[in-house]
């Protein structure tokens, strides 16, 4: 786990970065579909957002679970919305997703403080 939100961002954008540049054609494309797929359509970024949260919980990747957070909260998504979105992923995926759970109540949290007092990290 990062230790800081700017730390997850820097790693996060430094990562990608490099595999754009190294990585074979294939890595390219599939990074290219990945922000395709969450552009405004007939489901706005929002929606898309909590549902790649909901799946982000259930397949329990704590990186993909926070990136969707703070996608979802860019795109206005509300604490109740993120925390119903978080009860769907628990009835689909199980008690196995619990930990994930206080992962993501922690991280809300730490979102909205960083909204609050007006930093990145």
């Amino acid at each position: 786990m990062k230790n800081t939100l700017q730390e997850f961002r820097s790693y996060r954008e430094r990562m990608n970065e490099k595999i754009l540049a190294e990585g074979p054609l294939e890595m390219k494309r599939f990074f290219a579909l990945d922000a395709a797929v969450y552009r405004e359509g007939a489901l706005d970024a929002k929606t898309k957002e909590l549902m790649g949260l909901a799946a982000s919980a259930v397949l329990r990747c704590n990186d993909c679970i926070l990136y969707h957070l703070i996608r979802g909260i860019e795109e206005g998504a509300s604490d109740a919305e993120l925390h119903e979105t978080l009860s769907v992923s628990l009835i689909v995926g199980g008690s196995i997703v619990i930990p994930h759970l206080r992962y993501a109540f922690e991280m809300i949290d730490e979102l909205r403080r960083k909204e609050t007092d007006g930093s990145q990290d």
